[in-house]
Order: structure tokens, then C-alpha cells, then sequence
């Protein structure tokens, strides 16, 4: 009882006058009675920084002296999110550290699990994304194992929001629905459910399938009806954010406005959420732009740029200063536009996400013509740098997850029959059992390097099939150089000397005219030679790179044949214009045929495989077919490489379609829209 006055009557000291904080401090009659009390200051928003790192250091010097039970291990995270909360990442990091070992050391599953998603949250705040999922994966599967469904979700979202962050969609959305799986059916989950469903609009607004983002994110707002969901956290206003974020990318302006206005008008938002109050006044003054109501705009731009530049955001300031450049070009104020697009690319170069590189870069490229070239030309390499890497860190995550875990898992599983045999069998079948527990061990680990191997082969084709295209798009640019030069300084240069000759003529009396007219007819057919000998070059040039793609997939297909006894037919329908198809279109192609025919080599059982491509109007069709086993279409689950299939055409804008049935063989269609039209310059070859 003596204690909580103490407190109470430091609440009401602390409220009159902030220079009586120490006196609770000094009139605690023990260090444990002082515990709650420093935990407290050092949660208090209204002290300064100092003031609670002060207090959190107090409170930690008497945790770390107290016995390793389970109060010792919650004082611990408690002391580790006021760390979080002030923003101090690394004594955050410590403090997860130690009670991971603690934890350990008395097998509380539980607070490893919770450990396992601080440190996850750490690594993600730092953009270490490997080692926030493996952290991530940890706490999952001890969740897992120990039926704790709520924190299960919860990492399960913690997971899907690093993917999304990462680029990696398709695993996100997976985690997203394995969490609602867990979630259906409960009770007092709808702060779960929310982040679910909010995800998960989000996502599909970066697919642009705008009418199933509006779909979840409708849901997402039906959650918000709990009244068990604090106001305070103004998840209102952050999906009323979303939905008019959604609409500007159907550049319905209106509605979008709408949905912003009303986010802002949500009850103290300002002093709750800054940082979102600040998104979306920049999202309604764009909107406003897009929609051509310009008074006032800057004004508000502006505002939200002094906001976020005195929180520190720097990406979002990024975002500001590429609006205003916008702006700024619409009302013909290049100077300005200029200047705030190089701002946003020099503050960009600062951070450590490139997509925000790209969009300064961009921006320059359009308000600065004159070095545009400069500007589109790092965009481009930093673009493929980042799908690479996004595609890299996709790989990771997969490997973390299934091949980590599984082989483990089934090397586990096998160790635990073997030692079942051992048990069971006799002293004299002991030796053979020996034997035959060797074999089929070193036929697994014969098996998993084999796949190690492939998977390693797998990329280094798809670099080497990178490296190519960049080897023949720097011969082009070379060749395109040397040409450019020779109708400079030689076509042009002589046919400017014939026509001054020419002029010259009529100075001149008839008879020397003829003799010189016949030499300058001469010296002009030298020149129609020469421009027919650099027209024949650029067609060979072409040629070249026209049949590169052809010959990476002969190549493929003659591995095919030398490997498997499988007959293979293959055809190109001539009328297909590859220097028009697109790079992407052509990697995603060339995957999904190693993937189908891996498929038909490892299930089908076939003795021929039939791969054609065939150009229809505005689309290209490949087709790959076999007369193997098949199977049944209808109740047969997509595996892996379906999956696969099915996500790459999708990538290329196509549709996948499947027939196959038992033993009458497997047909694979997939159609790619092209566009067979376009100027040549302006596609990748």
C-alpha cells in the first residue's frame, strides 16, 4: 500500500512541475519497489530522450541481478520495448540478445519464440532481410510446435510484411492467407484480421488488380467496427489512406480526393499519427494536381515536405520533392523542377531503398532533357540491379523456408526410424541393416547435391542469359557509334565536296564541264557503294541479334537430347518478329520450357516432347506437349513447378491453360500478348 502511494503521489508532482521527477526516485524504499517506477518514467512520452534512457538503464540494473525466471525474463522485454520505443535499435538489440539466452538456457519456449520475433523486428528495421526471416521462421515454428495460434499470426503478418517489403508478393500473400487460416473462426482477432486484410489490398494495388485491393481493403474497414481496437492507433485514416491511394492508380482523382479529405478530417490525427497525416496531405494535394485543381497546391506540398523533413522521414520527403518537381514542370517553372528533382536524387542516394533512386531519376530524365540520356541510363542499370536482387532475395526466403526446414526435417524423420530398426531388429541383422541404412543415406545426400547442383546451374544460366543481352546491347550501341561516324566524316564529307565541284561547274565553258561532270558521276558511285556496304552491315548486325534468343533455346533443347531418350520436335513459326519481344517476355519463356521439360523428364515417362511457338495476331502461343502418363487435371494440386508456370506467364501479362488426363498425355498452352508493331528502338532485343 505504502508503495502505491508513492507512486500516485509522484503522477501528481510529475503533472505540476517537471523539476520534482527525482522525488519518487529518492524515497523508494527498495530497488524492487523502484522496478515499476523506472519502467513507467522511461515509457513517459512527455520526458525527454535522456530523462528515459536514464530511467530504462536504472531498471535494467536490477533485472539483470535478479533470478532467470519468467518475471525476470518479462521485466526484460519490457526494458527492451522502451528501447524500441526510443528508437534505440542497438541497446534493443542487446537486450533480445540476453533474454534469447536466458531463455535457452531454461527451455522456455515461449519467450525464445518472442526473443526470436524481437530480433526479427531489429533485422527488418535495419533492412537485414535474411536474417529478420530466418528470425521470423524461428519464432514461427516454435509457435508452431507449441499450438500458440495468436502469436503464430502475428508472426506469420510480421513475416508477409518483410516479403512485401522485399518484393517478393507472391510469398507474402501465402504467409498473409496461412495466418487467416489460423485466424478464422476466433474470437477477439480483428486487430489480426485488419493487418490481414490490409496486406493484403496492398499487395493487389501493386499487381494493379484494383478491384480485388478494394475488395480487402473494404474488409479491412468492416474490422475496424471492433470496439475493442484503440481509436489512438488511426487505422480509419491509414485505410481510407489506402482505398484513395488505390483510386489515384485507376486515376479516378475524384474519388481518391474524397477518400483522403476524409482521412484527414479523423479525430486527432495530427497529434496521434503524424507521419500519416503528413502522407496523406501530400496524397491529396497530388490528387488535386493530377485532377488539374492547382490553387493552393505548393502550399500544401510544402507543408507536408516541413513535416516529414522534421520527423526525418527521408523516403517520404522524396516523394514530396518529386510532386513539387512535377508541379513545378506543369506551371513551367523548369528551374525549380530541376532543382527539387536533383534534391530528391541527391537525399535518395542516402537512403537504402533504390526504389526511390528510380523515381528521382525518372523525374530528371523528364525535366531535364538535355541529360536525359545520362539520367535513363543509370535508371536502367539500377533497375535490373534491383529486380535482380528482389528475384535473389525471393530465392533466399524459398530456400530458408522449404529446403532448410524440410531436409532437416526429413533428415530427422529418417535418423529416428533408423534407430527404431536398430532397436527392433536382431544382433545378427545388424550389419546388413548398417549396410542398407549407408546406402540409402548416401542415395538422398547423392539426390539433395544433385539438386543443389541443378538449382546452382538454374542461375547461372539465367546470368549468363542476362550477360549476353547486355554483351549484345553494348555491341549495338558500338556498332550503331561507328556507323554514325562513317556517314559523318566519310559519306557526307565527300558527298558535300562533290556538290560544291558540282557548283563549280557553271563558271566554267562546256568541254572541261563534261570531263569533270563524269569524274563527280564517278566519285558519286563510289559513294552509293559505300552506303550500300554499311546497310548490309546493320542487317547482319540483326540478324545476329535476332537469332541470339533462338540459339540460347537450341542450346537447351540439345542438352534435352543428349541427356534424356525422350524424342524432341521443336518449331518456330517464322513470322515471329524476336527483335520485338521483350527481354523479360523472353527469360520468363526460356524458364518455363527448362521447367516443363524437367516436369516431363522427371513424371511424364514420355517417348516424344513436342515445343513449338506460333504467332497469332497481337499474341505469340507457345506449346509443349507429350504423349506420357498425364494425370488428372481437375483434382491434381499444382505443385512447385505448375506454380512456377502459371507465375511467370503471369509476369508476361499471360494465361496458362492445361490438358491432361491419365495416360492419354499433357498439352501446355501459354499465351503471351506482344505487340509486333512497335518501332524496334524502343524495345530490349
Amino acid at each position: 500500500m505504502k508503495r502505491y502511494c508513492k507512486i500516485l503521489l509522484f503522477l501528481v508532482l510529475l503533472f505540476l512541475s517537471c523539476t520534482k521527477k527525482d522525488h519518487l526516485e529518492k524515497n523508494a524504499t527498495s530497488s524492487e519497489d523502484s522496478l515499476p517506477v523506472y519502467l513507467s518514467l522511461a515509457n513517459d512520452i512527455n520526458l525527454n530522450y535522456t530523462f528515459k534512457q536514464k530511467y530504462n538503464q536504472k531498471a535494467f540494473s536490477i533485472v539483470i541481478n535478479q533470478k532467470n525466471d519468467s518475471l525476470n525474463r518479462v521485466n526484460l522485454f519490457k526494458i527492451a520495448n522502451r528501447y524500441y520505443n526510443m528508437n534505440d535499435l542497438k541497446s534493443y538489440r542487446v537486450i533480445s540478445e540476453l533474454v534469447l539466452d536466458r531463455a535457452i538456457i531454461t527451455k522456455d519456449s515461449v519467450s525464445i519464440a518472442k526473443a526470436y520475433t524481437y530480433l526479427g523486428d531489429y533485422y527488418s528495421s535495419q533492412t537485414i532481410s535474411d536474417s529478420a526471416f530466418r528470425n521470423y521462421f524461428k519464432a514461427q515454428k516454435i509457435y508452431l510446435k507449441i499450438n500458440d495460434e495468436y502469436n503464430l499470426s502475428k508472426t506469420l503478418l510480421s513475416k508477409a510484411t518483410l516479403q512485401y517489403d522485399e518484393g517478393d508478393f507472391f510469398g507474402s500473400e501465402i504467409s498473409v492467407f496461412k495466418a487467416l487460416s489460423i485466424l478464422k473462426g476466433k474470437k477477439n482477432v480483428s486487430d489480426q484480421l485488419y493487418e490481414c486484410y490490409n496486406l493484403l489490398g496492398i499487395i493487389h494495388n501493386e499487381r494493379e488488380e484494383y478491384g480485388k485491393s478494394l475488395e480487402f481493403q473494404n474488409k479491412a474497414l468492416n474490422m475496424l467496427k471492433d470496439p475493442a481496437i484503440p481509436l489512438d492507433l488511426q487505422l480509419k485514416a491509414t485505410s481510407l489512406n489506402n482505398i484513395g491511394f488505390i483510386y489515384m492508380g485507376m486515376q479516378n482523382y475524384p474519388k481518391a480526393i474524397l477518400y483522403f479529405e476524409e482521412g484527414l478530417k479523423q479525430k486527432n490525427l495530427f497529434k496521434e499519427k503524424t507521419i500519416l497525416y503528413a502522407m496523406l496531405l501530400d496524397n491529396l494535394a497530388y490528387s488535386k494536381f493530377k485532377f488539374k485543381k492547382m490553387d493552393g497546391l505548393a502550399d500544401e506540398f510544402y507543408k507536408s515536405l516541413k513535416i516529414r523533413d522534421s520527423l526525418g522521414l527521408k523516403s517520404a520527403m522524396i516523394s514530396n520533392q518529386i510532386h513539387l518537381s512535377e508541379y513545378y514542370a506543369l506551371t513551367k517553372d523548369t528551374f525549380k523542377a530541376i532543382q527539387l528533382s536533383k534534391q530528391a536524387l541527391m537525399l535518395s542516394r542516402l537512403s537504402s531503398k533504390p526504389n526511390n533512386t528510380l523515381q528521382a531519376l525518372k523525374q530528371l530524365g523528364i525535366v531535364d532533357p538535355k541529360n536525359a540520356s545520362i539520367y535513363s541510363k543509370e535508371y536502367i542499370t539500377m533497375n535490373d540491379r534491383m529486380l535482380r536482387a528482389e528475384r535473389r532475395m525471393g530465392e533466399k526466403f524459398s530456400r530458408i523456408e522449404y529446403e532448410t526446414n524440410e531436409i532437416k526435417d526429413q533428415n530427422s524423420n529418417l535418423q529416428e526410424k533408423n534407430r527404431a530398426l536398430v532397436y527392433v531388429f536382431s544382433i545378427c541383422t545388424l550389419l546388413g541393416l548398417f549396410f542398407y541404412v549407408y546406402k540409402t543415406q548416401q542415395a538422398k545426400n547423392r539426390e539433395l547435391l544433385f539438386k543443389q547442383q541443378q538449382q546452382i546451374a538454374n542461375e547461372d544460366i539465367y546470368n549468363l542469359m542476362i550477360s549476353q543481352q547486355n554483351d549484345i546491347e553494348m555491341t549495338r550501341i558500338k556498332e550503331k557509334k561507328r556507323v554514325a561516324q562513317e556517314l559523318h566524316d566519310g559519306v557526307l564529307g565527300r558527298m558535300f565536296g562533290v556538290r560544291i565541284s558540282l557548283d563549280s561547274l557553271d563558271k566554267i565553258d562546256e568541254v572541261q564541264a563534261s570531263q569533270k561532270r563524269k569524274k563527280y558521276l564517278t566519285e558519286l558511285k563510289h559513294i552509293e557503294e559505300d552506303i550500300r556496304e554499311i546497310s548490309h552491315d546493320l542487317n547482319r548486325e540483326k540478324s545476329e541479334l535476332i537469332n541470339n534468343f533462338i540459339a540460347i533455346l537450341n542450346k537447351l533443347f540439345e542438352n534435352q537430347q543428349n541427356t534424356y531418350n525422350s524424342k524432341l520436335i521443336t518449331s518456330f513459326d517464322p513470322h515471329i518478329k524476336w527483335e520485338l519481344v521483350s527481354n523479360i517476355v523472353k527469360i520468363n519463356l526460356y524458364r518455363i520450357i527448362q521447367e516443363a521439360l524437367q516436369n516431363c523428364n522427371k513424371y511424364a515417362d514420355a517417348e516424344t516432347i513436342t515445343v513449338g511457338f506460333k504467332s497469332e495476331i497481337d499474341y505469340l502461343i507457345l506449346s509443349i506437349s507429350d504423349d506420357g502418363n498425364g494425370f488428372n487435371a481437375k483434382r491434381t494440386k499444382n505443385g512447385i513447378g505448375l506454380h512456377n508456370i502459371q507465375y511467370r506467364a503471369k509476369e508476361c501479362k499471360g494465361t496458362v491453360t492445361i490438358k491432361s488426363a491419365k495416360g492419354e498425355g499433357t498439352i501446355l498452352f501459354i499465351k503471351v500478348p506482344i505487340d509486333q508493331k512497335i518501332n524496334l528502338q524502343k524495345n530490349d532485343i
